[in-house]
């Protein structure tokens, strides 16, 4: 599949999911409520975007139940998709029961493909042992009925000779699309080609991509995957989204309607979609993408501030920034544990998260850095 070389129509024209509910909801203290996530679904899906990807369930009591409910509700399930965290069978099956209750029908499944993420998060490198687990996943789902999603987890930093295989596993497995995380932004447009093009040499394989913009590529890196022969495109509205942002729908819309005479798409509905998004966010007017914001290194997963360099493209202080925590309501003993380590405060780490937890939802879930944790701890103290 190739694009023509002076822009014109695409031989094949990509088709569009968007994250925003789900990865722009992750990024750091953002959390959308779910008036502003109906409102986002409906307008997405009025603008011609196939699937909304909304929230995340790793196990029973999904914290987005309400965030996936009101998309159902705006769109219903069969425009929506929902990621499923994988880390083992068990946890697995319980994450299904949970997507079920919630009338889920497409899952995305996030399986960390690289060494280093399959180290951090699956507490082993073996390429054998990711295969396994992404068969037992994927065979699991198609059993119960879902449409299957399976992603590359940094895959943008899997070498080809581990990244190939583990996608030819998933599909053989039953596997109804593959998505590539650039969860590192680390590809330039030709590189992509070449990875992309590995992938769509595999028999029965739909790849979609989903990129990051900390470089300020993912628009082009994203239709370098479909000239590579990508079918879907994975964005969210504005570019906002964790390391630098993801790939702007506005922009991508934009570019295919310009060079390549896309007019799919209902275009008079991206200011609005922006605005919505933006508000619900708490991030003003205007989202930057890049490696200078004060939102480029900031976390709410402590595995992200314990090891910064399996998510960064670059470290903070070669732009003179600084890594910083950020979270509303999404507090973990571990990540306040983190917050309060060299401080001088002790406290009962269990105990002051679950205190300050229940603060922050009672009083409307105000953003907290570092600092503000730590002075928590303090007033925590004295209670």
């Amino acid at each position: 599949m190739a694009l023509e070389e002076h822009g014109g129509s695409l031989p094949g024209l990509p088709r569009l999911s968007d994250a925003t509910l789900r990865d722009s909801a992750h990024m750091a203290g953002v959390e959308f409520g779910p008036e502003d996530a109906a409102v986002i679904a409906d307008l997405l899906v009025k603008t011609g975007i196939e699937l909304v990807e909304v929230g995340m369930v790793s196990g029973p009591g999904s914290k987005d139940a309400d965030l996936v409910l009101a998309t159902h509700e705006a769109v219903g399930p069969a425009r929506s998709m929902t990621l499923v965290v994988v880390r083992d069978r068990h946890q697995v099956a319980k994450a299904l029961d949970e997507a079920e209750r919630l009338g889920v029908r497409h899952i995305m499944y996030s399986i960390p493909t690289s060494e280093q993420h399959a180290q951090l998060k699956l507490g082993s490198p073996s390429a054998k042992f990711l295969q396994t687990l992404a068969r037992s996943a994927i065979t699991q789902a198609k059993e119960r009925g879902f449409h299957v999603t399976f992603s590359g987890e940094d895959g943008a930093r899997t070498p080809r000779e581990r990244l190939v295989p583990y996608v030819a596993a998933g599909f053989e497995a039953g596997a109804d699309r593959f998505r590539l995380a650039e969860t590192v932004a680390c590809l330039s447009p030709w590189q992509m080609e070449r990875v992309i093009a590995d992938l769509t040499a595999i028999d029965g394989s739909e790849i979609e991509i989903h990129s990051h913009n900390m470089l300020g590529m993912a628009v082009a890196n994203s239709l370098a995957a479909v000239r590579a022969g990508a079918r879907w495109i994975s964005a969210t509205v504005g570019g906002i989204g964790e390391r630098g942002g993801n790939a702007p729908l506005a922009e991508l819309l934009t570019s295919l309607r310009v060079v390549h005479g896309d007019t799919r798409f209902d275009l008079s509905h991206l200011t609005e979609l922006s605005r919505v998004a933006l508000r619900g966010a708490g991030l003003g007017e205007a989202f930057q993408s890049g490696p200078t914001t004060p939102h480029a290194f900031a976390y709410e997963l402590p595995g992200q501030l314990t090891h910064p360099e399996a998510y960064e493209t670059l470290p903070a202080e070669l732009v003179g920034n600084s890594r910083e925590l950020r979270v509303r309501t999404r507090l973990s003993a571990a990540l306040v544990g983190w917050a309060l380590a060299d401080s001088g405060v002790a406290v009962d780490v269990d105990a002051f998260t679950s205190w300050l937890t229940e603060r922050q939802e009672r009083d409307g879930g105000a953003l907290l850095d570092r600092d503000a944790i730590r002075k928590a701890a303090v007033d925590f103290q004295a209670a």
